[in-house]
């Protein structure tokens, strides 16, 4: 795990970065990459599960990759969380889904 001094002036801890929400967003990531899923006109809210996944893909795609191909999906997702371990499992995850979705249709 990698150390990261506070970058949201101490809203969370006055020292150190935490990851936030259910995809685990840095407060810097989620300031730049953060999105709203509905037209509520709220702001973009880390913990709310439909606003984390939309702006997971606004994070993942948001560099120009294509997330079609390999090369530029491990890219993205080693982006995310720099960790071969942690990429494998999102892989696992993403291919379980997808076969369970294949099986379902």
């Amino acid at each position: 795990m990698q150390a990261i001094r506070d970058t949201d002036g101490g809203r969370r801890d006055s020292r150190w970065d935490r990851a936030v929400g259910p995809l685990q967003f840095l407060p810097a990531t989620w300031e730049r990459w953060g999105a709203r899923a509905n037209d509520d006109g709220k702001r973009p809210d880390p913990q709310n599960v439909d606003d984390a996944a939309l702006s997971a893909g606004h994070y993942l795609c948001g560099t120009g990759t294509d997330m079609a191909t390999a090369d530029d999906w491990w890219r993205a997702v080693l982006s995310y969380n720099e960790s071969v371990t942690y990429g494998q499992t999102v892989f696992s995850g993403a291919d379980a889904y997808a076969r369970a979705s294949f099986q379902a249709s």
